[in-house]
């Protein structure tokens, strides 16, 4: 799929986590990105080199086993990063809901 910018893409990459637990297990990978920085400043930098490691396995497995498709990530590396961090921001603050209310209803018009 072509995307001429982000927020064309971003429609595609919450479609791509459709399910509950795709999110959840995105959720618990990203969070261990912070873990492993803060891990890396307390005790070694080496852990910076296992922070993507970890979540890319666990964001990994949720699409082969659980959603049943292939990550963007191995299409669009930097928008995927930059949507995953964004889903987490909105699953933090409770607000991804409302997004896939907005962008269901935009699709129906």
């Amino acid at each position: 799929m072509e995307f001429k910018n982000f927020e064309e893409f971003w429609p595609y990459y919450l479609s791509q986590h459709s399910k509950p637990s795709t999110r959840a297990w995105h959720f618990v990978g990203t969070s261990f990105v912070f873990i492993f920085i803060l891990l890396a400043v307390i005790k070694s930098p080496w852990f910076l080199l296992e922070a993507p490691l970890v979540a890319y396995g666990i964001a990994w497995f949720s699409h082969f086993f659980i959603e049943g498709n292939k990550p963007a990530t191995f299409g669009l590396p930097v928008w995927s990063l930059r949507a995953d961090f964004r889903m987490y921001r909105m699953i933090l603050f409770g607000q991804l809901g409302k997004e896939f209310n907005k962008l269901s209803s935009h699709k129906s018009m």
